[in-house]
């Protein structure tokens, strides 16, 4: 796997009002290996998306999109590299104003290289994949939880990214939603995508990576398969997995 097939992270630190948000971080994701990084609430694990796509600047270290060090550049000097991934925000970040149609053709719309009858055939075809079609005309107000996110992910699909990130996919949904999201995250793969997930929701993860980072008070504790994870003796991964009485009002 070549450089260019990745996207990383290098002895990176990152730090609000003096707390550590990360340190010493370094991150590894390859073009078709699906990861999953896990942590408790509050842990850092969304600043990690965001600073892989070059939202946020680090205190020190390096983030590279392929071959190019995005750290230290402006925007524009990384955007061609940032639309190789995709990111569907833990609350969808629907426009409200905008029809389900329109918020999916946006960022098409947005570039101005194909027709509006050509993005048009996009949504339609990425709204059939997440199972959404019929909602085409609605608004985001109309919509349930579930069918959000799976507006959201086709929105994400409809520039043809290489890499997927998920913030939190499942939080809110029921038995049901889980389901449709981990099918979906299941079936892009298949189709070659790169996914990264963020979440504290074990059962997501497993049933849609392969590798597993842990993050616990801004350092990486683990890496590794599903496998090595359940058998780690880390106390804090231990606990992780399957919480004892120490744990209480923590």
């Amino acid at each position: 796997m070549t450089s260019s097939d990745s996207i990383r992270m290098e002895n990176l630190s990152y730090s609000i009002g003096g707390r550590k948000i990360l340190e010493g971080f370094d991150f590894h994701l390859e073009r078709g290996v699906n990861r999953t990084i896990l942590g408790v609430s509050g842990a850092g694990k969304t600043t990690i998306l965001k600073l892989l796509l070059g939202l946020l600047e680090p205190d020190s270290g390096a983030v590279f999109i392929g071959d190019l060090r995005i750290t230290g550049l402006a925007e524009s000097s990384f955007m061609q590299q940032r639309k190789r991934i995709a990111i569907v925000f833990q609350g969808g970040a629907l426009f409200d104003s905008m029809t389900v149609g329109e918020n999916v053709g946006y960022r098409l719309f947005e570039e101005g290289r194909l027709s509006d009858g050509e993005i048009v055939e996009i949504v339609r075809e990425k709204l059939s994949f997440v199972g959404v079609e019929a909602a085409l005309n609605l608004y985001p107000s109309e919509l349930s939880g579930g069918m959000k996110k799976r507006v959201a992910i086709a929105r994400a699909l409809a520039a043809d990214p290489d890499y997927i990130f998920f913030d939190e996919p499942t939080t809110g949904l029921d038995p049901i939603g889980v389901y449709n999201i981990c099918n979906l995250m299941q079936r892009l793969q298949a189709e070659g995508k790169t996914t990264l997930m963020v979440t504290h929701d074990l059962a997501t993860a497993f049933a849609t990576s392969q590798r597993f980072t842990f993050l616990h008070e801004a350092r990486m504790l683990f890496e590794g398969s599903e496998e090595e994870m359940k058998g780690s003796t880390i106390p804090e991964v231990r606990e992780f997995l399957e919480p004892t009485t120490r744990s209480l009002f923590i």
